[in-house]
């Protein structure tokens, strides 16, 4: 990957330490310019990272890339400093050696540029997944999903009926006439995936089959083996490399961003 940042400067930092440092300092300036209580309309910050191989170990360790929220907490405590009222829900996206955005404001004395996401402001993004399907029998053992408008319906049998009498295509589908025992607790109209380009990341949402008293979505998250559970169809949750989704009692799927053989 091509690094877009000089590197001969003398004033650049050459250890963890001094590189978190100065991370910190171009992040704590570019949020004065929301100071005010203008961080409420904030959605999230990208933070890019393209460093050059030799030092990459440097910025990750920097940023505690094995433990992103404790990096996160610091920059809450700056915006504190600074009465930049983020909402509770924003997020930080840590990002390596990906394309400089023409939006991203790039730092001075390290190799990294920032992007404030708002509600009109974001960076368009695309990406592609993997859903493989670990319990339940399915006509296939992983669907490849792409980001775009159209969401991935995930339900029983490939044409399902829903109470408004109109029917639907399940993407992914579970079909009735199979004795595999995962299948039968799977509802019609289940859940869906969909891709949030204002979040860049797919979300996964309970549909009205999917949420009680009909059945239900729980997710486990590789990370943090927190369960999530779905009861609403209109709050989904983020997709996480790793994240394991069970529907009904027994069928269960897992999302990736890399094909079984890559793993």
């Amino acid at each position: 990957m091509f690094n877009f940042f000089k590197s001969d400067k003398p004033d650049r930092p050459s250890d963890v330490k001094g590189i978190r440092y100065e991370l910190l300092q171009f992040i704590k300036h570019e949020l004065q310019k929301a100071e005010g209580g203008e961080g409420g309309n904030i959605r999230g910050l990208n933070l890019y990272i393209n460093a050059p191989a030799a030092d990459k170990s440097l910025y990750e360790a920097a940023v505690y890339i094995e433990a992103p929220e404790q990096f996160k907490d610091e920059v809450q405590r700056i915006a504190d400093d600074y009465a930049v009222n983020l909402p509770q829900t924003w997020q930080l996206d840590v990002i390596f050696d990906q394309e400089l955005p023409e939006e991203a404001v790039p730092a001075k004395k390290v190799d990294a540029a920032f992007f404030i996401k708002t509600g009109s402001n974001f960076i368009k993004q695309s990406a592609s997944a993997y859903i493989r399907v670990l319990g339940g029998e399915t006509d296939q053992q992983e669907y490849h999903i792409q980001s775009g408008k159209d969401k991935i319906h995930i339900g029983r049998d490939k044409k399902a009926q829903g109470d408004d009498g109109f029917f639907r295509t399940n993407h992914i589908a579970f079909p009735s006439d199979t004795a595999n025992e995962a299948n039968k607790y799977v509802s019609r109209q289940h859940a869906h995936i969909e891709w949030s380009d204002e979040a860049g990341k797919f979300y996964i949402y309970a549909d009205e089959g999917g949420v009680p008293p009909r059945n239900k979505v729980k997710i486990r998250s590789e990370k943090s083996e927190d369960i999530i559970k779905l009861s609403s169809t209109h709050i989904g949750h983020q997709l996480q490399e790793g994240d394991q989704i069970i529907l009904g009692e027994s069928a269960v799927l897992e999302f990736s961003y890399q094909p079984a053989g890559n793993e």
